[in-house]
């Protein structure tokens, strides 16, 4: 990915921005306009990469797109939606895993899907395989081709039963979108419960499906013969949100992110005040803090929601660097997420890693598999500037908070790949008196 950031570091970032819906809700809810027959309207719509790669795909399908990124609104009419062409597939996929999503939608409505071969960051094992393997419990047939994989569903799709080895988000989503229209009763045990998942849920009950969730982490979808548009307003970014948090942390600074919910952040919000940090929550948005003096070291371990989001922690991480003592983050959702560390290494933290499970009060599915899945952060350490390159969205927005909190001018390349899901955040540095130059 190209684009360069030199930061000028060591400034406290002190002002107020906003975040728009949430890049783990926003594409999926774009692609269950398939599902529909008439228009679907989605609002605080967020001006992503991502975004723009499923307008791209849309469009490519033959759905009638209309976007405006002032409003944050997209309109979809999926009306003369068609068979795409394989390349235009693959040219508007680029990095992104949200094609495999529109398997069941497009099975539904063409009775066949194409599926390019799948990018994505590299922070562990998200493997194709499951996605497939349920499809073809609904009934679809599957079959390699040069660049991908073709669906075909040669009759409706059937409703089965499948149990979730991990509460998988993905998995969950593709059973989700593809169950609603599947004839008979489908139930997904083991299943993930994400605030994203829950309003894609919404999104989907408000287009006619039914769908049951038991506190036993179990949905049960009645297949419908229909569904129609939707109308519906995002949630709001909570990774994002919790992004600006940890930099408010690391830089010392005071940052209202308004949009912010505290519903959404509220695993996050007891962890932030825990190592020092402060937070007031109004009506429009919660305010972040740095208190003064020093931060405490913790012990977080990732888990799927209600836990504390694997997506958090990076930018917790780099906090971290500035607290007291030792802390220790054990990372049981994906097993190669501390890639990012070696440029904090680099400058001047104190991170070891460790493949035992640490901190941990839970079975660990990586304990046994010689993954580096523990980090033990000692602290504090002044950050000093370097040259680093982006690894991936969440990891490259960490380098971007310890450029920003490290003394002298860092490069920071790769710089584009944080587009993919941080709406205008060189718009957001300005406001927040950060000092930089992209190139």
């Amino acid at each position: 990915m190209n684009g360069v950031l030199e930061i000028e570091g060591g400034r406290p970032l002190a002002g107020e921005i906003r975040v728009r819906g949430a890049k783990n809700f926003v594409s999926k809810a774009m692609v269950a306009s398939l599902l529909g027959e008439g228009i679907s309207v989605l609002r605080n719509v967020p001006t992503i990469r991502d975004v723009e790669i499923v307008l791209g795909l849309l469009r490519a399908h033959g759905v009638g797109v209309e976007h405006d990124p002032v409003a944050g609104t997209v309109t979809m009419n999926p009306t003369g939606a068609g068979v795409a062409k394989s390349a235009d597939i693959i040219t508007h996929a680029g990095a992104s895993r949200i094609p495999i999503l529109l398997c069941g939608p497009l099975l539904h409505r063409l009775g066949e899907a194409f599926i390019p071969d799948l990018g994505g960051c590299n922070i562990g094992g998200r493997p194709i395989d499951f996605h497939m393997e349920a499809l073809r419990r609904f009934g679809a047939e599957v079959s390699k081709e040069p660049d991908g994989l073709r669906l075909v569903a040669p009759k409706r799709l059937q409703g089965m039963q499948m149990e979730l080895e991990f509460p998988s988000v993905g998995a969950t989503e593709q059973l989700l979108l593809t169950a609603v229209l599947a004839e008979g009763i489908t139930e997904l045990r083991g299943a993930a419960v994400e605030p994203e998942i829950l309003d894609l849920v919404a999104v989907l009950q408000q287009m006619g499906a039914i769908i049951t969730l038991e506190t036993d982490r179990t949905y049960r979808i009645e297949g419908v013969d229909s569904l129609h548009g939707y109308h519906h307003y995002s949630l709001p970014d909570r990774i994002e949100a919790a992004s600006w948090a940890g930099a408010a942390l690391a830089t010392g600074g005071d940052i209202t992110v308004l949009g912010a919910r505290q519903l959404d952040l509220t695993t996050y919000l007891n962890y932030f005040r825990k190592v020092g940090g402060r937070f007031d929550v109004t009506d429009d948005g919660i305010r972040f803090w740095h208190a003064g003096g020093d931060l405490s070291s913790i012990a977080v371990e990732t888990a799927v929601h209600p836990g504390f989001m694997t997506d958090w922690q990076q930018p917790f991480v780099v906090a971290l660097t500035q607290a007291s003592g030792i802390s220790i983050i054990h990372e049981t959702v994906y097993e190669k997420r501390f890639g990012f560390t070696n440029a904090l290494r680099r400058m001047g933290a104190h991170i070891q890693l460790y493949r035992e499970c640490l901190g941990g009060q839970r079975l660990c599915r990586f304990g046994q598999r010689n993954y580096e899945h523990s980090a033990v952060i000692s602290g504090p350490t002044p950050l000093h500037a370097a040259d680093i390159e982006v690894p991936d969205l969440r990891g490259g927005f960490s380098h971007l908070i310890a450029a920003l909190a490290a003394e002298g001018r860092s490069s920071v390349s790769g710089i584009s790949l944080i587009d993919r899901g941080y709406e205008s955040f060189t718009d957001k540095l300005d406001a927040l008196g950060a000092r930089y130059w992209r190139h």
